[in-house]
């Protein structure tokens, strides 16, 4: 019987002693496992893998910089369009605005020139016509007066008249048309104004027609003919 018992407590032992082993067997495979589960290969893999990830980001982020830089230059490239296209606006407005004027100017003068021979003839007849009877002197009145509004008019359009009786010659303004040897008056000066010159603004409208002093000599003859004869 005690042979019995010890064989069964040896029996017993053995078991417990296979349990044990196959238990650290189990944990040895599962610790296997997880080593190998967790190994470097795996984790540099995981990694790489990782950064494959983010890179295949990167090409749409330098996309978008590209795209942002090509519209800052568009924008760059348009706004030195829209300075260049106001500055050329700017220049088209003012020169047609000056060749507006001068247009004006041209037409004004031309117009104001073929009035100017009406103006002489009213004032050769209020220098040659004297009135000798109440008719004659409500005539004279009359067409005096329609000289007085002509001469208001064209004052009112920037015309002015000349004064060049006793002033230097000046071929600026003045055209000669005769000359006249004296001693009362130094030579080049204008005698008188045989048809009268205007101004335009500051500008010569019609030079003067003029009689211009010369420098008396001994048997010399002026150049110019005398238009009194």
């Amino acid at each position: 019987m005690v042979d019995e018992d010890k064989q069964t407590e040896i029996s017993e032992q053995e078991s417990n002693t296979s349990a044990e082993t196959m238990n650290l067997n189990d944990n040895s495979e599962v610790n296997a496992q997880v080593v190998s589960a967790s190994s470097p290969d795996e984790i540099t893999g995981e990694e790489n893998a990782a950064t494959a990830a983010v890179d295949q980001g990167h090409p749409e982020l330098a996309e978008l910089t590209a795209q942002v830089e090509s519209l800052k230059s568009q924008l760059e490239e348009r706004t030195s369009q829209y300075i260049r296209i106001g500055a050329d606006f700017e220049n088209f407005r003012k020169r047609t605005q000056k060749e507006k004027e001068e247009i004006e100017q041209k037409i004004k003068r031309d117009t104001i020139t073929e009035l100017l021979p009406v103006v002489d003839n009213f004032e050769r007849a209020r220098s040659q016509i004297k009135p000798q009877t109440d008719a004659e002197m409500t005539i004279h009145k009359s067409y005096q007066s329609v000289y007085k509004q002509m001469v208001d008019t064209l004052k009112r359009l920037g015309v002015s008249a000349m004064r060049s009786e006793g002033s230097p010659f000046d071929p600026n303004f003045h055209e000669a048309v005769m000359r006249e040897p004296t001693d009362e008056h130094p030579e080049g000066t204008v005698l008188e104004e045989l048809v009268r010159g205007y101004f335009l603004g500051d500008r010569v409208l019609r030079h003067a027609l003029v009689k211009v002093s010369a420098a008396p000599e001994p048997g010399e003859t002026s150049d110019l003919p005398n238009l009194t004869e």
